[in-house]
């Protein structure tokens, strides 16, 4: 099977690298705080539980350069990170399906850093529609073509029942939605320019399940 990728800088990089820029990220803010000025890949990859190579060829995507012997200048360092992560770029979405997930969601501050802004939500339950979570409107879903249309955005979350969620990729597609982040425990299927991340709860837990299991 062909090892999932994406293009930066016209360079192909792989999904799995793209994941740990987070780690790398995280463990940079905290170094940052406690008043660290230089990190090495070797220094990354012990904490992080990573091999030293990979973290060098990973940092190599962003096109900082470090120091032999010293490493990297860590402000920098998280500079080119926050930059190679889209943090500097604002990225609107809606989601949709108001319920515990969705709720969840809404209510996650975390987004932000990562240029992603949830502008709205979009349910079909009485009991939520115009009502406000974090500040965020819950509208009516028949308003869904008409404020993705108007506002131009082009990422949708969904959090909605597998019966459903093709149907409501199929109508965010149709006004111009690029990117879908779907926490629907089903696949669904887009046109080939439009982008897909599953998120399945279902299959994280029974992959730590088993995995407990082996720790017995």
């Amino acid at each position: 099977m062909k090892k999932k990728s994406v293009v930066y800088n016209k360079k192909e990089i792989s999904e799995a690298t793209l994941r740990r820029f987070p780690f790398y990220h995280h463990y940079l803010k905290e170094l940052e705080s406690e008043g660290v000025k230089e990190i090495s890949s070797a220094q990354i990859a012990k904490i992080l539980g990573f091999n030293t190579i990979q973290v060098r060829k990973d940092i190599e995507a962003t096109k900082i350069e470090g120091k032999p012997k010293r490493g990297y200048n860590l402000k920098k360092l998280i500079s080119a990170i926050e930059k190679f992560l889209g943090f500097y770029t604002k990225n609107e979405a809606v989601l949709i399906g108001a319920g515990h997930l969705g709720y969840a969601l809404l209510g996650y501050h975390g987004f932000k850093e990562y240029g992603l802004d949830i502008i709205a939500a979009f349910d079909n339950n009485p009991e939520r529609v115009d009502k406000f979570i974090n500040y965020k409107k819950v509208f009516s879903i028949d308003k869904l073509e008409d404020i993705i249309s108007r506002m131009q955005i082009k990422i949708g979350i969904l959090t909605v029942p597998s019966a459903v969620a093709q149907e409501l990729a199929d109508r965010m597609v149709k006004v111009g939605i690029k990117a879908i982040w779907n926490f629907a425990p089903i696949k669904i299927n887009v046109p080939k320019d439009v982008v897909v991340q599953h998120e399945n709860l279902a299959s994280s837990l029974a992959v730590l399940s088993q995995k407990i299991k082996n720790l017995k």
